[in-house]
């Protein structure tokens, strides 16, 4: 996770069982995890190359996936993390590592998913979790839930409603997939229709 810490304070809330948090940057949902006394690990893209061209997305990614490993992390649930990750995380982790994003996927992918959308004056957007792949906020859909765009929205109210809901949507589906694995079936098998927010 990097970021606020909003959802995983969500995925606290809903009695899910976090394991470890690992950022890609320094940021607040550190604090939460360790406030929570979870166990919270900053590998820093920083000693990679950081936000730059030079990053070494191959072994951030070796390392990330050796770490998760280490910790006998078996599901990974991405919230603004801001790393696409290369194949040797993916198949350390085939099919279990999730991702939520702030848009009606496959429409509007990327890190300014909100602003785009606000752009193209569309009439609703969302939020969506899937299954992450190598390509960016890709992947199996396994669930989506709209949220409508008002007159006069500004990209951080139109942010903050979408936000409202993927905390509610993100446990959620973090909640069925878990289930799902107990029963032994794969993630994707818990993708639904698109959820009225």
């Amino acid at each position: 996770m990097s970021g606020s810490g909003t959802i995983l304070e969500a995925m606290f809330a809903a009695g899910l069982e976090v394991a470890l948090v690992v950022a890609d940057r320094p940021c607040r949902a550190l604090d939460v995890a360790e406030g929570a006394g979870i166990d919270a690990l900053l590998l820093d893209r920083a000693l990679y190359g950081g936000f730059r061209s030079s990053f070494d997305r191959d072994a951030y990614s070796i390392d990330l996936a050796t770490l998760l490993a280490g910790h006998r992390i078996d599901l990974v649930a991405m919230a603004g993390f801001g790393t696409v990750m290369t194949r040797p995380f993916h198949e350390a982790l085939p099919g279990r590592v999730l991702n939520t994003h702030p848009s009606l996927l496959p429409d509007f992918k990327g890190w300014h998913a909100v602003a785009a959308a606000l752009a193209a004056g569309v009439a609703e957007s969302g939020c969506t979790v899937h299954v992450a792949t190598e390509a960016l906020d890709d992947g199996p859909i396994l669930a989506q839930r709209r949220v409508p765009v008002l007159a006069g929205d500004s990209e951080s109210d139109l942010h903050e409603r979408i936000k409202t809901v993927e905390r509610v949507l993100y446990p959620d589906v973090v909640a069925r997939v878990l289930r799902a694995l107990a029963d032994g079936r794969e993630p994707a098998s818990i993708a639904t229709q698109i959820e009225e927010g």
